[in-house]
């Protein structure tokens, strides 16, 4: 039997937007960017806060329960990372981050379409196969 692989969509958007969004302020291109999530359940969230839930979840549950605790606080400690990984944004579907390739294909391409007009700077896909992901490197 074929595994069948889970998918996410990642968008990278202007800092002005990045803002709008963590803030649910305004923004020129915010609302064209909500309707396309909006025709598949979707909403997105800042990687840079997902990493700090992380990391508070791993303090306040205990570290040793979180093999990457280490590498991200390490992340979100440092500033260039930091200023990278609040304008990241992983799009949920039905408040899941990994969904269908049908799913995915179809959020990469409308959310593609919209690369240079609305703030979005690039859009990419991303699969659950391990193979296709890299690992935090090892503590020394």
């Amino acid at each position: 039997m074929a595994q069948t692989w889970q998918f996410q969509v990642r968008i990278t958007v202007v800092p002005e937007l990045a803002d709008a969004l963590r803030a649910r302020g305004q923004h020129e291109g915010k609302d064209l960017l909500e309707a396309v999530l909006s025709e598949r359940n979707a909403s997105l969230k800042c990687q840079f806060d997902a990493f700090a839930e992380y990391v508070e979840e791993a303090e306040r549950a205990g570290r040793d329960r979180y093999p990457l605790y280490p590498w991200t606080k390490d992340t979100i400690g440092n500033p260039e990372k930091k200023a990278k990984y609040l304008r990241s944004f992983t799009v949920y579907v039905r408040d899941e981050p990994v969904y269908d390739r049908e799913t995915a294909d179809w959020l990469h391409a409308r959310l593609s379409a919209l690369a240079g007009k609305v703030g979005i700077e690039g859009v990419s896909r991303f699969d659950t196969n391990p193979a296709n992901n890299p690992q935090p490197p090892a503590r020394k």
